[in-house]
């Protein structure tokens, strides 16, 4: 499985990216060291969306604080990028791909980064993966 994360991303030409203590949505939990992952820098911090390819050098789960009853997953990362983006995708790109249902990969970027403000690590299909890779 791959994946994708929104987040600030100060350099997107970085060789190496650390993200500490990022929350996971959509199976975002399971990312291990050499999954792929797509990285998209978050509008809310400023960026423009899809910037790079990576390659997980390093992924581990933050543990639960005690005494919270609800929490969401967190991990934090290290990525060695491996591409960057040609061309642009983001929330502008992605905004008109609303129907849930259409199964279509640009939808499902749509939902699972867009969606919800939040910055986040989320699994993506297959799908989603090969339209993704078209972007470099």
């Amino acid at each position: 499985m791959a994946y994708a994360i929104k987040a600030e991303i100060r350099d997107h030409k970085a060789k190496t990216l650390t993200f500490a203590a990022q929350k996971t949505m959509y199976g975002g939990k399971l990312i291990a060291k050499g999954d792929t992952i797509f990285l998209f820098a978050s509008e809310n911090e400023v960026g423009h969306g899809l910037v790079a390819r990576g390659i997980v050098t390093s992924a581990e789960a933050v543990v639960r604080r005690p005494g919270v009853a609800r929490q969401t997953p967190r991990v934090s990362l290290t990525i060695r990028c491996t591409a960057l983006a040609t061309r642009p995708l983001g929330r502008r790109e992605l905004k008109s791909m609303t129907n849930w249902s259409n199964a279509q990969p640009g939808t499902e970027l749509n939902f699972k980064l867009y969606r919800q403000a939040t910055n986040k690590i989320a699994g993506i299909s297959d799908e989603a993966e090969a339209f993704l890779a078209t972007f470099f």
